[in-house]
């Protein structure tokens, strides 16, 4: 890729932030300046990378999509992350929001349930260097036991309900971000652990293909 096409990538990269993220309400920081660094275009289809900044989401392989920036901003600001956090992503598709999470985080443990998926989203994500995300291919409905407890859990595919082995693996303070609905459409909830139970909250509608697995869609 010449310097040329770099550079205008970078401009259309800034113009997304300004333009989907912050005239629509998303404020920290942190999260702005990770999707401003990363280049979204790298975890695409090749053919559409022209199109990896624009206000939608895009297909991938095996029927999957890399989601829109704006949920992708939105999802990984209401998690409300610190550098000391760990995370786990359920649906680790094309890698791009495990890379943004990573820029926000300790560690990101992220589980893929199709290996084909996991195989080319760990091979852009070493090119970039990120050395604190782990992939497991397994079905991500059951979470990741082994890293457990998280401070943050984010769901990128549309559940019937929530997967209780996610909550039992949310730590004190945690916040568990999922999409949950029918196959068209899904409300986006966020469930935060306290000592006094689950507080779940309604962020809104949202679009997202079906979660497969034990806990999820059949």
């Amino acid at each position: 890729m010449s310097p040329t096409q770099l550079s205008d990538f970078q401009r259309v990269r800034e113009a997304m932030a300004d333009v989907q993220l912050v005239r629509r309400g998303i404020r920290d920081p942190a999260v702005l300046a990770a999707m401003r660094k990363i280049a979204r275009h790298r975890f695409v289809p090749a053919h559409l990378q022209m199109l990896a900044y624009e206000d939608q989401p895009l297909p991938i392989d095996r029927q999957q999509t890399i989601s829109q920036p704006y949920m992708v901003a939105l999802m990984t600001e209401a998690l409300v992350l610190s550098k000391n956090d760990t995370v786990l992503e359920v649906g680790t598709g094309s890698g791009y929001q495990a890379a943004v999470l990573a820029e926000l985080c300790r560690a990101v443990y992220t589980v893929e349930k199709i290996p084909e998926l996991a195989e080319k989203a760990a091979a852009v994500l070493h090119q970039l260097g990120y050395g604190n995300i782990t992939i497991s291919v397994a079905d991500g409905t059951r979470g990741w036991p082994e890293h457990q407890p998280y401070n943050g859990i984010i769901v990128t595919a549309g559940a019937p309900h929530v997967p209780q082995p996610l909550l039992d693996q949310l730590a004190e303070g945690g916040r568990l971000l999922i999409p949950v609905g029918d196959h068209d459409l899904q409300q986006l909830l966020r469930l935060t652990r306290t000592p006094d139970g689950i507080v779940k909250e309604d962020l809104g509608g949202c679009r997202f293909v079906p979660l497969r697995g034990e806990y999820g869609w059949a």
